[in-house]
């Protein structure tokens, strides 16, 4: 029995705690948590590196878009070539956008003739187009002229005048090459190519597609976007029409009906002419140049020959009028052309004659003659400084 309990007090004496020496434990090493986070190769930190520079220098680079803070959208409109193109248009007063075609890349292209160079005219045509445009930016001028681009001096002042604008002189010899080759001398000579050029023009210059034709004795004060975002649906040309003039002033009523009834030729009507239709205004138009007929060309030469009008050029030609009859949209009457006769008239007005002085071609060749001037909106519209850089 003794024997027992001794064994069990030995296993117990064993099995208590021990006392802490007075000696402390030399402490061993600590190790951390966590492992330290890995270094990255110097190949992905020169990279990343790279590619921060890259990111800075992109702020550097000219705007691509821009937003019209007129549109509830708040829709990203390119400026550049190669996105998706937008314009202004307005419906009910109400600003949109419409989507261009691909092809025309947002730009609106205004095309004008002159037969004579005026610099002043053109001054003012393209100034009073672009202080009434809401995207100036996006209005490119092609100007035709006698010397085109080889007249350098007058493209530089421009230039000076209108530092931001699309701008371009063209020559006009191709486009009269053309009209040359398709007609007879006598034809030639009574043409009046400021209004069978706007047709001519995108055969020899394709990359015009849809472009706005406007004669340079014009002041536009409405927004070209608008004009150039019309649906043309599938009519080539769009003009407004002039009820002031009326077909049977021109052409007798029993001649256009006998020749009806006498040709085959596909652009002639199918259904009676009407004898008293309002002409189309041809100082202004709208032209989708991928639905002009090929044989649009052909179509007014062959009015003027059956019409016997080289005879008859102190008068206005019918021949584009009838090759247009019933296959050109009609235009508001706000897109017509009026005379700045009065205040009312050119404050309501959206296009008007221009009223200053001019240069005319004289019979002598290549001389000009100041032409006189009828009122002062033109000066409104003249930019500073024209006098003394295009001359006075």
């Amino acid at each position: 029995m003794s024997s027992s309990y001794e064994s069990w007090r030995s296993a117990a004496t064993n099995r208590r705690p021990t006392h802490p020496t007075d000696n402390p434990k030399i402490p061993g090493p600590i190790y951390a948590d966590l492992d330290p986070a890995p270094r990255p190769k110097p190949v992905i930190q020169l990279l990343a590196f790279g590619f921060i520079i890259f990111l800075g220098l992109l702020q550097f680079l000219p705007a691509s878009h821009f937003r019209d803070p007129s549109d509830p959208y708040r829709k990203w409109v390119p400026f550049n070539s190669d996105a998706s193109s937008y314009s202004t248009s307005k419906d009910g007063g109400n600003p949109t956008l419409f989507r261009a075609n691909d092809e025309e890349e947002g730009m609106v292209h205004v095309v004008s003739w002159m037969d004579c160079l005026d610099l002043k005219v053109l001054a003012v045509l393209a100034n009073s187009t672009l202080s009434s445009s809401r995207y100036p930016d996006l209005v490119h001028f092609h100007f035709f002229t006698p010397q085109g681009d080889k007249d350098k001096v007058s493209f530089y002042k421009l230039k000076v005048l209108f530092p931001h604008s699309n701008l371009e002189l063209h020559g006009q010899e191709e486009v009269k090459e053309m009209i040359r080759t398709a007609t007879s001398e006598a034809e030639y000579d009574s043409l009046k190519f400021e209004e069978i050029a706007p047709f001519v023009i995108p055969r020899v210059h394709q990359s015009l597609r849809k472009f706005i034709y406007v004669s340079a004795s014009l002041i536009l004060k409405g927004r070209v976007e608008e004009l150039a975002g019309i649906d043309l649906s599938t009519h080539a040309v769009a003009a407004a029409e002039d009820c002031s003039k009326r077909l049977n002033s021109y052409v007798n009523s029993d001649v256009l009906g006998a020749i009806q009834r006498s040709t085959s030729k596909p652009w002639a009507s199918v259904t009676p002419y009407v004898k008293d239709t309002c002409m189309p205004e041809l100082s202004l138009l709208l032209i989708d140049a991928r639905k002009l007929d090929k044989e649009f060309l052909e179509a007014v030469l062959w009015w003027s020959k059956v019409l016997n009008w080289s005879d008859r050029s102190s008068k206005e030609n019918p021949a584009i009028t009838l090759a247009l009859y019933n296959r050109y949209l009609k235009l508001s009457n706000s897109w017509l052309v009026k005379e700045p006769a009065s205040l009312e008239i050119i404050e309501k007005s959206t296009v008007v004659h221009y009223d200053g002085p001019k240069i005319v071609c004289s019979e002598f060749g290549n001389d000009t003659i100041p032409g006189p001037s009828h009122g002062n909106l033109w000066i409104n519209y003249l930019p500073s400084m024209s006098n003394q850089i295009l001359g006075s």
